[in-house]
């Protein structure tokens, strides 16, 4: 497994493991087939591990802490969690220091840590990041040992932008893919200019870029490539990247074609990820070990050649640039 930077941590893993799938929204998870998951990760050579305190509403954290307990004990891993979207209604107005010292201290709590590795806000409303108050607030829980260092999970390149601005933001959580090109123009030559970490989510656009879906698969009620199509729980972009699903499954047909008979579609998408030397880590979610790993070793395939790049772009602008481009 090969290394990068991510802000002030020196070395964390490059294919990371995203653990919304542990916790919930995507059917049912036992317990012991999330450890197995976690274990596998970490088998592989994973150090990078993302979750979030409404995960499972802190399902994901507390199996995260139970399985890597000696792991973050000795600091051989990195755990970054996020807070904010426990906020009911979720508004600018709730992300106050309370708040946020009271979110932090249950992730402590349920994590087992004396300070988070990483804190990330996750996803707030816009108005946020125009107000200074809150990063002094992430100050403060900093100075106080609750955290080790902070950074925002965004929805949209603006928002990215936007936080890189604030001196103690040290990682910027974005959607990035083959069908979400946008971060690539002008967020990772800022990023990258400032030092500032990027941590890459719904890499494979909710299993889109597995390949592995049709115009038949069903999904369960209690996943949200279900329920969440049209954004009604949740941002859409968050599901199948925004990109809507029948667009998708052709735009998949349409890229496989260019994916070389030793990699799968989901290799060859994480490839193209940390192909983009901005990026820090990916952090694909699975419960299946045999995923796991395959994702894992993509660490060690050669970077893709410009023909491949070429056909990413074009499939991209053919299929899917109209849909996603100018929304995030």
């Amino acid at each position: 497994m090969n290394h990068r930077t991510l802000g002030t941590i020196d070395s964390v893993s490059e294919i990371g493991y995203g653990s919304w799938e542990i916790g919930s929204d995507w059917g049912d998870v036992s317990s012991a087939e999330a450890q197995r998951a976690v274990e596998t990760a970490r088998e592989s050579g994973v150090d990078f591990f993302d979750t979030a305190d409404v995960y499972g509403d802190g399902r994901s954290e507390r199996i995260l802490g139970d399985v890597l307990r000696e792991d973050i004990d000795s600091s051989e891993v990195t755990v970054a969690t996020k807070a904010g979207r426990r906020l009911d209604p979720h508004t600018t107005e709730g992300y106050t220091e309370a708040n946020l010292r009271r979110f932090v201290d249950r992730s402590r709590e349920n994590l087992g840590v004396e300070a988070l590795d990483l804190l990330q806000l996750h996803c707030p409303p816009t108005d946020v990041y125009y107000r200074p108050s809150v990063f002094d607030a992430l100050d403060t829980l900093c100075d106080e040992g609750r955290i080790e260092r902070y950074g925002v999970s965004v929805e949209r390149v603006e928002e990215g932008l936007k936080a890189i601005t604030y001196p103690g933001v040290e990682s910027v959580q974005i959607i990035f893919n083959p069908f979400r090109q946008r971060p690539a123009e002008l967020f990772f030559e800022e990023a990258a200019a400032r030092d500032v970490g990027v941590i890459v989510r719904v890499p494979l656009a909710s299993g889109l870029l597995t390949g592995t879906l049709s115009r038949e698969t069903e999904f369960p009620e209690n996943d949200h490539r279900n329920y969440n199509r049209e954004g009604e729980a949740f941002d859409v972009g968050e599901t199948f990247a925004g990109v809507p699903y029948e667009v998708g499954l052709d735009a998949v047909d349409a890229l496989t074609e260019h994916v070389p008979a030793e990699l799968s579609l989901a290799q060859f998408s994480l490839r193209w990820i940390l192909d983009h030397e901005a990026v820090s880590t990916v952090i694909p979610g699975s419960t299946t070990p045999e995923h796991i790993r395959a994702n894992a070793a993509v660490s060690e395939v050669d970077p893709l050649g410009v023909d491949a790049h070429e056909a990413v772009e074009a499939v991209y602008e053919k299929n899917v640039r109209e849909h996603v481009h100018h929304r995030w």
